[in-house]
């Protein structure tokens, strides 16, 4: 096995504009990390009014210097306390909840933020309606539970929803029909299939710029994204390829994320978006160069079956005016042999990294790898040129 080599130059810069997920997808217990901790305390509302009365239910505690919330977390609580009218916040994770009632929920004129994560709600105990009633919900956490479907109707002032880790196998129109305001959709970790999210689910979601579907049961792309999309994620599925012009539909994509799939093949032009900035195709078996679009920065290839990269076909033309932006490509346990072509310098003149890592043979074990095993990191050795 050939020693570890990266290329480096010496400025760093870094991923630009509103783009959140620039680092290299982990592979960790779960499929996307374990999500961090919600903060105990959440940045002030000032449009709020000064003057409360500071009832707070018995089981919680509202601090006297932020009354609208009400934190209820980490107390073995089995039931949803009553919730008084003022409250805009309700946090109430890491509990023993099953089901959810209307009752509580009565007089909570105000929430716009619910935290039910790490609970044991299930789809069959939560009340039909109890949350479209809530006329200024924007947030909802209901992610680490027993939920086998998502509660329908939601509100349409909704913007996230947080349903990952969960028993979802399915979208059904009726549950999205109305979320024509929100932003950020999660369904990481759950059971999702193709059957369960074709048709037109997901397009009416008008404002929807993120969306999360990594570790399900898909073998195909999702249909129908809607052209606001921004940000995919799609990691550990079992997608094989991408439909040529899939991405003419969403033309604001900037970050695509989709370690760990089948792909074997993938459309030349596939990836010819005017905003896309991140890339992640590692642990696939794809081994044919594609079109690399100006504007990516990061371009992830690792742990594919690429034998020899031809930048000319990544980069048939230069212009030196309206330079190809990417800075950091990762190659390492592919079957390359021999040193990047130096013309990758030419076309990509803002590159600082190349991390070529360790290469493997053709005999080798190809690049699919079982879910469950934890792929190395390789060693990084950083030369200077």
């Amino acid at each position: 096995m050939t020693p570890s080599h990266i290329f480096t130059i010496p400025s760093l810069l870094l991923l630009s504009g509103a783009l959140v997920l620039s680092q290299d997808y982990e592979y960790t217990d779960f499929a996307y990390g374990t999500p961090p901790e919600v903060p105990r305390l959440s940045v002030p509302d000032y449009n709020a009014q000064l003057v409360y009365s500071y009832e707070c239910a018995s089981e919680c505690s509202c601090p006297s210097f932020y009354p609208i919330a009400m934190y209820c977390d980490h107390r073995k609580l089995k039931a949803i306390p009553n919730i008084p009218s003022h409250i805009r916040h309700l946090y109430i994770q890491h509990n023993d909840i099953e089901e959810i009632t209307s009752k509580p929920f009565i007089n909570a004129t105000s929430l716009r933020e619910i935290n039910l994560s790490y609970n044991k709600l299930q789809s069959s105990k939560v009340d039909k309606d109890v949350f479209s009633i809530l006329k200024e919900i924007v947030q909802l956490h209901l992610e680490h539970n027993n939920l086998e479907d998502i509660p329908s109707p939601l509100p349409k002032t909704l913007r996230r929803l947080h349903l990952g880790f969960n028993k979802i196998s399915k979208i059904p129109a009726d549950a999205t029909r109305e979320l024509t305001e929100l932003t950020v959709l999660d369904l990481c970790s759950n059971r999702l299939t193709d059957a369960g999210i074709k048709g037109k689910i997901l397009s009416g979601m008008k404002s929807l710029m993120q969306i999360n579907m990594c570790n399900n049961k898909l073998k195909s792309m999702p249909a129908d994204l809607p052209e606001s999309i921004q940000q995919i994620s799609l990691e550990n599925n079992s997608i094989a390829s991408i439909p040529e012009g899939y991405f003419k539909k969403t033309p604001n994509l900037l970050s695509l994320r989709m370690s760990h799939n089948r792909l074997r093949f993938i459309a030349y032009s596939a990836f010819n978006l005017s905003k896309l900035m991140e890339l992640h195709l590692g642990h696939n078996q794809i081994s044919k160069p594609f079109f690399v679009p100006r504007t990516l920065e990061h371009l992830y290839l690792n742990h594919n079956d690429f034998k020899d990269l031809n930048v000319s076909l990544m980069c048939p033309s230069l212009d030196f005016g309206n330079p190809n932006m990417l800075t950091y490509i990762r190659l390492d346990n592919n079957k390359l042999r021999g040193q990047l072509d130096y013309y990758a310098y030419r076309c990509f003149p803002r590159l600082i990294m190349i991390f070529y890592g360790n290469q493997r043979k053709d005999d080798e074990e190809g690049s699919e790898t079982k879910k469950s095993e934890k792929p190395e990191r390789p060693k990084a050795t950083r030369l200077s040129t």
